[in-house]
């Protein structure tokens, strides 16, 4: 399998609630849409510190991740973004990892967003078609 990529917008979550209360305008809701690597590898939305920046968030807690080549390394862990993905949302964590190039779109969001990579066009696609389908047993 190749590298997949697909285009989300990140949303600062605190942005987005201080708009909708009418303390600040929809327009300085702090938003960065990106080319993200589809990674399924990776737990949750990876991101880099200048990312991070022009999103306002704030970190809440500096951790390790394991990266490829099973090798340990620093990180920081932001409060919730919200990802969206065409007509799809989903609140998540992001790990910040100073160096890294790419977004990464990893399984919770993905999950989140009922989405899955189609295994013959290589293209994110609705798990369920274009319905979301979160079903809670």
């Amino acid at each position: 399998m190749g590298e997949v990529r697909t285009e989300v917008t990140l949303v600062n979550i605190g942005d987005a609630i201080k708009a909708r209360d009418g303390f600040i305008l929809e327009s300085e809701v702090r938003r960065l849409t990106v080319n993200a690597v589809v990674d399924t590898g990776a737990w949750t939305l990876v991101i880099n510190e200048a990312t991070r920046e022009k999103l306002g968030l704030r970190v809440e807690e500096s951790s390790e991740t394991t990266v490829a080549g099973g090798v340990k390394v620093p990180c920081r862990i932001t409060e919730y973004v919200e990802v969206r993905w065409k007509d799809r949302k989903t609140p998540c964590e992001a790990v910040v990892l100073p160096d890294e190039e790419d977004a990464l779109l990893g399984a919770y969001p993905l999950e989140g967003m009922d989405l899955m990579i189609h295994p013959k066009t290589q293209e994110v696609v609705g798990a369920h078609g274009d319905k979301v389908r979160n079903v809670v047993k």
